[in-house]
């Protein structure tokens, strides 16, 4: 009988080169949330697990809960399953299978960001819980400011290996550049 091995999109990546590393990361369940017309899951999402609804362009963390915004009216609740109370007044998804998520930091991360996003990612623009939903080279991409040089970086399940082969490629350029 064949076994099968759970494995990560990535194979628990993490690799660093010069002043910047890459790692997958695990942040538990990833939910989208689409609060329905006219209701306010903001309320819920506090009471539950400690994060309102995020404006756009934001996020916000409670712990190991986070919750980014995704664009119109959605966010993605990671590392929590939506409580119940959430559930009633919110579209509700299971999203996790779907993402791959890598953290991109050090002290060269914007400076590797700055050649694969097409966006303004300087820190008076892109501060800390900033998140976008832009594209890293050519795929479609959710970046996060998680801390001082650390980025959280969603992409498709299906990307993860293009996505890793792009900024790894980057963060040797800029690596050799510090030499």
């Amino acid at each position: 009988m064949v076994k099968l091995i759970a494995r990560t999109p990535l194979d628990g990546l993490d690799i660093s080169l010069g002043q910047a590393r890459l790692r997958e990361v695990s942040v538990g369940p990833i939910w989208s949330v689409a609060p329905f017309r006219g209701a306010d899951a903001g309320a819920a999402l506090n009471a539950a697990h400690g994060v309102g609804f995020p404006s756009p362009g934001q996020s916000m963390q409670n712990g190991d809960v986070r919750i980014i915004w995704s664009g119109g009216g959605q966010a993605f609740l990671m590392g929590a399953v939506p409580d119940a109370s959430v559930a009633r007044l919110a579209a509700t998804t299971d999203q996790s299978d779907g993402w791959t998520v890598m953290e991109l930091s050090g002290a060269d991360a914007r400076e590797v960001l700055v050649r694969l996003v097409p966006a303004d990612i300087r820190p008076s623009e892109f501060g800390v819980g900033a998140t976008m939903r832009t594209a890293v080279q050519h795929m479609a991409a959710s970046i996060t400011r998680v801390a001082e040089g650390a980025y959280l970086v969603l992409v498709f399940r299906s990307m993860a290996g293009t996505v890793r082969h792009e900024l790894e490629f980057v963060m040797k350029s800029v690596a050799a550049r510090g030499v």
